[in-house]
């Protein structure tokens, strides 16, 4: 049986989607774990690149389901003395359940996967990730309702969260407005793929236009693992801070999310992240519940792995890494 690998938004359909996202919020209300997961599972967590919330998340998700983590890093395993990624799969999965991997080059976690005969699990890569747009999505509708004909605004660098927050577009029938530089728009590639799936995406150079009647506001840092440029990031990125003037444009009762960790004064003001409209808080925790609900998808029998038509892997342009 192929396994159950999640290593993307876009090559899920929707109705696997919210099936992870509605088994999470079922075991967030009522704290049970959920049937068919195997007793005793055990993860292996690969990190490449430092982390808070994906590690401790999922750490904290596979032992409430009952499971067992494992942490390695490349310079613990042979895979930081050369052996490939294709051996390293294949060995990993003799011993463990699942594999969690948050890594730089998109096509590491393509060849981990390909090779793997247990559930693959993308925890970051230069290209996206997914697991926190996903608990996005759940903070949302659990503040707002269904995301479905929302409005949301993505201010600052298209990066990898954005990315993933563009294929949930497809999936979830929101309207995307993305403001950003020039220099760090969405690959014209991935806007194509968006619009062809019928995604209703917008990306203009002006934040406040972006932000006007938005549902939420999202943000990231400016500056990450991997950027080397920080003096010419701060600058191009310098006009689109969120700030109070920002929020008052976005519809009333607006929320803001930034996935963590933030940089008052850079991305963000302190008056905005610390204010009522946050929600920075929750979309953390929920960082929690979904890992659980991605996992309890894995390794359950609930449900199978679902490509959607037409759905082409393609090989990511690296960029800094977030989170």
């Amino acid at each position: 049986m192929t396994p159950k690998h999640f290593l993307d938004i876009d090559a899920l359909d929707r109705k696997t989607l919210r099936f992870i996202l509605d088994t999470a919020t079922k075991i967030k209300r009522k704290g049970r774990v959920p049937k068919g997961i195997k007793p005793g599972a055990v993860l292996a967590m690969i990190f490449e690149k430092p982390s808070t919330r994906t590690r401790v998340s999922f750490e904290v998700a596979i032992h409430e389901l009952g499971g067992k983590s494992i942490m390695l890093a490349p310079e613990d395993m042979q895979l930081g003395r050369g052996e490939t990624i294709a051996d390293t799969a294949r060995v990993l999965s003799r011993y463990v359940d699942v594999i969690m991997l948050r890594t730089g080059p998109h096509d590491t976690l393509i060849e981990l996967a390909g090779n793997a005969s247990v559930p693959v699990i993308n925890g970051l890569t230069c290209r996206s990730h997914p697991c926190q747009v996903m608990a996005d999505l759940m903070t949302f509708e659990e503040l707002k309702g269904p995301i479905k004909g929302r409005t949301i605004a993505w201010i600052g660098d298209a990066n990898n969260v954005a990315t993933s927050w563009v294929h949930a577009a497809s999936r979830f029938g929101y309207r995307f407005r993305i403001a950003c530089p020039r220099e760090f728009a969405p690959s014209p590639e991935l806007l194509a793929w968006a619009r062809e799936e019928g995604a209703d995406i917008e990306v203009s150079e002006d934040p406040r236009e972006a932000a006007r009647g938005a549902d939420c506001v999202v943000t990231d840092v400016w500056v990450s693992m991997g950027d080397n440029d920080e003096k010419r990031r701060k600058q191009l990125l310098r006009p689109f801070q969120v700030n109070r003037e920002v929020m008052a444009q976005a519809a009333k009762g607006a929320i803001f999310m930034h996935c963590l960790p933030a940089h008052r004064g850079d991305e963000v003001t302190a008056e905005v992240i610390d204010g009522p409209q946050s929600v920075v808080w929750d979309e953390a925790e929920n960082r929690l519940h979904v890992q659980k609900g991605i996992l309890a998808w894995c390794l359950g029998k609930e449900s199978r792995a679902r490509k959607p038509r037409n759905a082409k892997p393609r090989r990511a342009k690296p960029r800094g890494a977030r989170r």
